[in-house]
């Protein structure tokens, strides 16, 4: 019998996920603060950067957004997943472990 965990291949993917969703919350944050330091100048120029800063910026809360969603819902199935094969899970667990005291404690 051979179990396939389809969302431990993109583990790895979870990590940038976050490192993305976190630059994207910078960013906004940063843009926000921009855009009330600007709101005093008037000119054409400055209200067309204004706009389309407010254009990404909405873009980008948008994209952080899909991303914890994305975010919900891969570990929402890993759980189940874990759910669905506990021993094979605790196993994984103890294996990599292992693994690790060893390379930890090799010289």
């Amino acid at each position: 019998m051979e179990t396939v965990f389809e969302n431990m291949e993109n583990a790895h993917n979870e990590v940038s996920r976050e490192k993305v969703k976190e630059d994207l919350r910078t960013l906004a944050r940063d843009a926000e603060e921009l855009l009330k330091a600007t709101a005093g100048d008037m000119s054409d120029k400055a209200k067309e950067a204004r706009s389309r800063l407010s254009e990404a910026l909405e873009k980008a809360k948008a994209t952080c957004h899909r991303l914890e969603e994305k975010t919900v819902a891969a570990a929402k199935a890993t759980d189940k997943v874990i759910r669905q094969h506990p021993y094979e899970s605790i196993g994984i667990a103890f294996g990599v472990g292992l693994l690790i005291g060893v390379l930890v404690t090799r010289k």
